[in-house]
C-alpha cells in the first residue's frame, strides 16, 4: 500500500489561517453534531409523543392527524426534507418571517433548519414507538383510569404513558442512536457537523484515511455513551411482568 500515513496532520495549523488545528475542526464538528442531535431529540420526543397519543385516542380526526404526520415525514427521504426546510419553507411562510430567516447568519440558518428537519423526521418514528407502547398495554388499564374519574388526558398522563414509556425504552434507544447518525445528512445544506468537517479536512490535506478513521471513532464514542446511558435508564425504569422486567 503506497498511502502515506500522517496522523500528525491532525495537530497541524489549518491552512486557511484560522487559529486552530485540523483536529480543532473535527472537535468543532463533534460539538455541532452533539448539539443539533440533542436539540432535535427534544423536538422528536415531544412531537412524537403528542402524535403517538393522538393515534390511540378514540377520535377519528385525531387519529387521522397523527396518521398524516407519520405518512408525510416517514415517506419523504431525509435528504429531501433537509432541502425543503432550508430552501422551500422560507418561501412558503409569510414574507416577513421568510425574509427574517434569510437575513440570519448562514450558520444560524443551517443550524435551525437542521434541528427542525431532524426533529420532525425522527418524531414520526418516535410517534410509532409511543403508539405501539400504548397499544401493547391491556385495555383494562384505560378502563380503570376512566373508572377512577380521570379524564381521557389524565388517564394518559397518569396511567398509560408512564407504563408505555418504560416498555419502549429499547426501540427508543435505537431512534436516539439514529438521530446522531442521521445528523450527518445536514452537511448537505451546509452545516459544518462532524462529517462535513471530515470532508473539509480531506479537501485541505488529502489525508483521507486519518480523517474518516477519526470521525468513525467519534461516532463510536457517541454511540457507546448513548447505549450506556439508555441501559441505565432501562434498568431504572424496568417493570416486573413486562418484557425485560424481573
Amino acid at each position: 500500500m503506497s498511502y502515506h500515513w500522517n496522523w500528525g496532520i491532525l495537530f497541524s495549523p489549518v491552512s486557511t489561517g484560522e487559529p486552530t488545528t485540523y483536529l480543532g475542526w473535527l472537535i468543532s464538528g463533534f460539538w455541532v453534531t452533539i448539539t443539533v442531535s440533542l436539540a432535535a431529540w427534544v423536538i422528536a420526543f415531544v412531537v412524537g409523543s403528542f402524535f403517538g397519543v393522538l393515534r390511540t385516542v378514540p377520535n377519528k380526526w385525531a387519529q387521522g392527524a397523527g396518521t398524516v404526520y407519520v405518512a408525510v415525514f416517514r415517506n419523504i427521504p431525509l435528504i429531501v426534507q433537509f432541502f425543503v426546510w432550508y430552501l422551500v419553507i422560507p418561501e412558503l411562510v409569510p414574507p416577513a418571517l421568510g425574509n427574517w430567516f434569510k437575513q440570519l447568519p448562514p450558520n444560524v440558518q443551517f443550524f435551525s433548519s437542521s434541528i427542525l428537519c431532524l426533529g420532525l423526521f425522527t418524531g414520526a418514528r418516535v410517534c410509532e414507538q409511543v403508539r405501539a407502547g400504548i397499544n401493547a398495554l391491556p385495555r383494562g388499564q384505560r378502563a380503570a383510569g376512566l373508572a377512577m374519574g380521570f379524564t381521557q388526558w389524565q388517564t394518559y398522563r397518569y396511567v398509560l404513558l408512564p407504563v408505555a414509556y418504560r416498555i419502549i425504552v429499547p426501540p427508543i434507544t435505537s431512534e436516539f442512536l439514529n438521530i446522531f447518525k442521521n445528523s450527518a445528512v445536514a452537511s448537505t445544506i451546509g452545516l459544518l457537523d462532524l462529517s462535513a468537517q471530515a470532508r473539509q479536512l480531506v479537501d485541505y490535506t488529502a489525508q483521507t484515511y486519518e480523517s474518516f478513521i477519526a470521525v468513525t471513532l467519534a461516532y463510536v464514542i457517541i454511540n457507546l455513551v448513548v447505549m450506556a446511558l439508555m441501559r441505565w435508564v432501562e434498568a431504572k425504569s424496568r417493570l416486573p411482568g413486562y418484557i425485560g422486567g424481573k
